[in-house]
């Protein structure tokens, strides 16, 4: 039956999210020393009050190749580090890229600790944010990197690998990815569990820490904490299907279809307290308003914020880059 189940649509991820202070800080971060690509620069799209809505992948901004950020320092709403949250983000590099990466961060000002989970090599290192962050070292990655920034293409971060969520206890979160989010045991280490989703490989990962003595991290979009995890779902049609069959079995906490102008989002509250989303992108998705010479180059307006884009960026300041 497991095959029939609405959430095996689900194929990996699409983005993740992240609470963080200074625009141009994020933003050099993210371009300067990730290497990414900013494919767009818009504004969130709940609330009236402006708040930067930035994306960096590759030359595209393909699912799976997505962080995203919120800089806040303009609100001084603070983000708290705790169970119940998406924790950390790794992303892929070549296997053979790791030794590059280390020197990079470091020559950046980072300190990065080399560990091992689940048999990968990992640079871990805290972002100018405070977001937990790690490298993982991936033999086979088939993702296009950015093609055009600081990092040549062959050491390129290839996108996502896995996403780390802290919870007390995986008691009725394993049903949750088992039954609702078309997930599967991928591997078991210590207090940590690995599910993978669609074909599997990097980024279909969701890595759970089993951490019952941790007190709660914030839930609020805030700086310095990771605010939700995107699965990449391939139409409206299945998002809906999983939606319905989570509100049917009693996952009741599931937002309406939301449009985000370049997918459309359904977010749940699951088990663990982490955010999740079921994103489905729209065709085209980041070029529909900018061509692709230009891309992530100007401030698209969200529609609910009525302020013209000189007052907008009075309040959110202007990025240089």
């Amino acid at each position: 039956m497991a095959h029939e189940l609405p959430g095996t649509t689900l194929s990996g991820h699409h983005h993740i999210t992240i609470g963080v202070s200074n625009p141009q800080e994020d933003f050099d971060f993210h371009t300067k020393v990730l290497g990414l690509k900013c494919v767009k620069r818009t504004l969130f799209y709940d609330g009236d009050v402006p708040i930067y809505h930035l994306y960096y992948g590759n030359d595209v901004g393909l699912e799976s190749s997505l962080l995203t950020t919120f800089p806040l320092s303009h609100l001084g709403v603070k983000g708290k580090h705790g169970s119940g949250q998406v924790a950390t983000v790794s992303l892929s590099v070549p296997e053979d890229a790791l030794g590059y990466w280390s020197d990079r961060l470091k020559e950046h000002g980072m300190e990065v600790t080399e560990n091992e989970r689940f048999g990968e090599k990992h640079l871990d290192f805290v972002s100018p944010h405070n977001i937990n962050m790690s490298l993982a070292g991936v033999a086979e990655d088939g993702r296009e990197p950015y093609s055009n920034g600081p990092v040549p293409a062959e050491m390129m971060i290839r996108g996502t690998h896995s996403a780390g969520i802290s919870t007390r206890d995986m008691e009725f979160m394993a049903e949750f990815m088992e039954i609702g989010w078309g997930s599967r045991v991928e591997a078991e280490e210590n207090n940590q569990v690995r599910y993978a989703m669609g074909e599997g490989g990097s980024g279909t990962y969701t890595d759970f820490f089993i951490e019952p003595e941790r007190s709660s991290g914030s839930w609020t979009v805030g700086e310095g904490a990771i605010h939700h995890m995107a699965y990449n779902v391939p139409n409206l049609e299945a998002q809906m299907k999983i939606k319905k069959f989570l509100e049917g079995i009693g996952y009741t906490d599931c937002s309406d279809v939301k449009d985000r102008g370049y997918f459309d989002s359904v977010y749940v509250r699951t088990p663990s307290g982490a955010l999740f989303e079921a994103c489905c992108s729209h065709d085209p998705s980041f070029q529909c308003d900018e061509p692709i010479e230009s891309l992530g180059t100007q401030l698209m307006m969200s529609p609910q914020v009525k302020k013209n884009v000189e007052e907008t960026l009075s309040i959110i300041g202007k990025i240089d880059g």
